[in-house]
């Protein structure tokens, strides 16, 4: 299990799909909140043809590249990483696995952590070792298909970030239970646009509910 510092705040950032936005929700959080010293991390992982450290398809990968671990330097807005720095990041990390293989890349992400206050991470399969503050799941019904990752841990969500609006989730993705997307929080933000203020709220709400008392 990943074992987070007592004085992280984690917020994971997952998504049904590839192309839902995700990276765009963890750039809209960060910009939100500029005074968070926000930690950001996008985690991919590549099948097992393709090498973590080089991006390179391969007859087979090195077993000393199972993962790969770098923090981004660059502000000009080419990566999604280097999109979290402009955002306003203090740091930023991109973590790439082999398949089957985060695990072993938990100790070098601890470690690249253990200083960081608020963390935002980019996300389904982290989920496996480690229980956040705050799981949001961007779904876009314009879209059938439906990871494997994000269908299990779909009941651990907190809330929903809706990119098109979702009348019969049923409709969409027959092979998922409603009650799973309906029962929790919606926030509808389309693609592009700002995030809603009520979604801002429920964040800070979650992470930070000392300030209100």
């Amino acid at each position: 299990m990943f074992s987070a510092n007592k004085e992280h705040r984690v917020l994971i950032v997952g998504g049904h799909s590839r192309n839902t936005g995700k990276s765009s929700l963890v750039v809209d959080i960060i910009r939100a909140f500029p005074d968070a010293a926000w930690t950001a991390v996008k985690i991919t992982q590549y099948g097992h043809d393709i090498c973590s450290v080089s991006g390179e398809e391969r007859d087979r990968a090195p077993a000393d590249h199972s993962f790969a671990l770098d923090e981004e330097h660059s502000r000009a807005n080419r990566t999604d990483s280097s999109r979290f720095l402009v955002a306003g990041a203090v740091h930023s990390y991109w973590l790439r696995t082999q398949q089957d293989q985060l695990a072993v890349a938990l100790p070098a992400l601890h470690a690249a952590l253990s200083s960081a206050q608020n963390v935002i991470i980019e996300s389904n399969t982290l989920l496996r070792y480690l229980t956040p503050a705050l799981y949001l799941v961007v779904l876009d019904p314009s879209q059938a298909d439906f990871k494997v990752s994000a269908r299990q841990f779909l009941d651990r969500a907190d809330a929903f970030v809706l990119r098109h609006p979702l009348l019969a989730p049923d409709a969409v993705w027959p092979d998922v239970a409603p009650s799973l997307i309906l029962r929790k929080p919606q926030f509808f933000q389309p693609l592009g646009q700002p995030l809603p203020s009520e979604l801002t709220a429920f964040v800070s709400v979650r992470l930070w509910p000392q300030a209100l008392s």
